[in-house]
């Protein structure tokens, strides 16, 4: 029985996706920050202050998990933690300065990566994936299962 071209484009697409996520994340490594305290420092600088059970939504992780990334991310100086100003019992995680230039120190690092590994790449290999980059990144549009 043979499988469908989706199927092995769908297997393709994987190998290449993880490989290439497991390459960058080794690219910033040294800066001490797991990748499970990487995605809560992003979602911080792209959605803004959060509580603690907000955040353990968003990264579908349970409450637990995200109190100790925060308690080890604010010993490290790269959140805080502040008092709603309306209601004294709502504490948020908010992205310190240095937090926000750990995450733009670690972009830079994975854009030279990768403006390194796609020089290395013919000009019809680096158009391909420009031709690709919209519809790889409309991938994203659906909601997550």
């Amino acid at each position: 029985m043979s499988r469908a071209p989706t199927t092995h484009l769908a297997d393709d697409l994987l190998m290449v996706v993880t490989r290439l996520a497991r390459r960058l994340r080794r690219v910033v490594a040294a800066d001490g920050v797991t990748p499970t305290q990487r995605s809560i420092l992003t979602t911080l600088e792209r959605r803004g202050p959060l509580t603690h059970g907000d955040l353990a939504a968003i990264e579908r992780v349970r409450p637990p998990t995200i109190t100790v990334a925060v308690d080890r991310l604010q010993e490290q100086g790269l959140v805080d933690r502040t008092r709603d100003d309306q209601d004294r019992r709502i504490t948020r995680v908010v992205l310190t300065d240095r937090g926000h230039a750990l995450l733009a120190d670690a972009r830079k690092e994975r854009t030279a990566f990768l403006e390194q590994r796609l020089r290395a790449l013919t000009p019809a290999d680096r158009a391909a994936i420009a031709a690709a980059a919209p519809a790889l990144a409309r991938l994203l549009d659906e909601p997550e299962p």
